[in-house]
């Protein structure tokens, strides 16, 4: 099993997971601001500063399947307590690779006040890049572990016109390294614009914000 939570995502981005052997592995945070759990197929990865005896005690004693137990709210609630960290929500973690060739899209970096979606992602990732287009905007930044990842947002007038596609579709054309995005799997809109891109769903993730 990989060292760190990088090596795990590193090895996902290629095709290659943990072992389906229903454990749990626990390395370390990747930086003090990033801390959480990821689950595959019958393998999850806590990455948090803490004891790993606790983890696996406290996911023994959650009253569920234990192979759903690192997702399980009564886990990750434990783990919010001990931490004093707060989670949002559960999301689909995604991954594609980089494509040749230039947007179609006229994508252009604004220089004005950020939009909404632009300080939410300057919050939460590094580097953040931004572009705008008629309708929509699209963000990169180097999130959890130093992964690259990509947000999107479109205005709802026009929406179901297959913006969101060509928006992720787009940033696969400006990134040169697996591209990550991290979408509630209520969001259908979403998640079909994303497949529809090309990205492949690796498994769920709970982030734990620090507050």
């Amino acid at each position: 099993m990989a060292e760190t939570l990088r090596d795990v995502l590193d090895a996902a981005a290629r095709g290659v997971f943990p072992p389906p052997d229903g454990r749990t592995t626990v390395v370390p945070q990747p930086s003090p601001r990033d801390a959480g759990v990821l689950s595959f197929t019958a393998h999850s990865v806590a990455f948090v500063d803490e004891d790993p005896e606790w983890v696996y005690d406290t996911l023994r004693a959650v009253p569920c399947d234990p192979l759903c137990a690192t997702m399980n709210a009564r886990f990750l609630t434990a783990l919010m307590d001990r931490t004093g960290r707060e989670q949002e929500t559960i999301d689909a973690l995604l991954v594609a690779g980089p494509l040749p060739g230039r947007p179609d899209l006229p994508l252009t970096e604004p220089t004005g006040p950020d939009h909404s979606r632009v300080a939410y992602a300057r919050a939460r990732r590094d580097e953040v890049r931004a572009w705008t287009v008629a309708g929509g905007v699209l963000t990169l930044g180097r999130g959890v572990a130093g992964r690259l990842e990509v947000s999107v947002e479109v205005a709802e007038g026009v929406r179901q016109r297959g913006l969101g596609r060509a928006l992720v579709a787009a940033a696969r054309q400006l990134a040169d390294e697996p591209l990550w995005a991290q979408v509630a799997p209520g969001n259908a809109r979403s998640v079909r614009a994303f497949q529809a891109a090309g990205y492949v769903p690796v498994g769920a993730e709970a982030l734990l914000l620090r507050v």
